[in-house]
């Protein structure tokens, strides 16, 4: 279902450059195990093993994960953890790494299961 794929990529997103993340997600859909699989959830003939599709909405499901979980977490998405350095260089004080993730969950965790809903479901 389009809306495991995007938890599970965003959970990994969190900790991971999104770019791997997407690419281990894209694999994982496209694997002629998983393929036909998908075709079927979705009304459409099973592909030929010589070319495997992927789904539309399983990759939105993807990419959407992948880039906005990467927020989650300060070693997400590298401008994060940039900002937290040049903040802490001026003094400012940042959450630590969990507080981070608290503050994140909190507020973007709702944002999620909306989206969850909307697009996924």
């Amino acid at each position: 279902q389009p809306w495991h794929f995007f938890w599970m990529t965003g959970g990994l997103s969190s900790f991971l450059d999104n770019t791997p993340t997407y690419v281990v997600y894209f694999s994982l859909a496209g694997s002629p195990e998983l393929a036909p699989t998908l075709h079927a959830a979705f009304g459409a003939p099973p592909p030929s093993l010589a070319h495997v599709g992927i789904p539309q909405i399983i990759l939105e499901a993807i990419s959407v994960g992948a880039v906005f979980m990467g927020a989650n977490t300060y070693i997400g998405n590298a401008p994060n953890f940039m900002v937290k350095v040049i903040a802490e260089e001026r003094k400012i004080k940042m959450p630590s790494f969990f507080g981070y993730m608290l503050w994140s969950g909190l507020i973007l965790i709702p944002l999620f299961v909306l989206v969850n809903l909307i697009w996924f479901l």
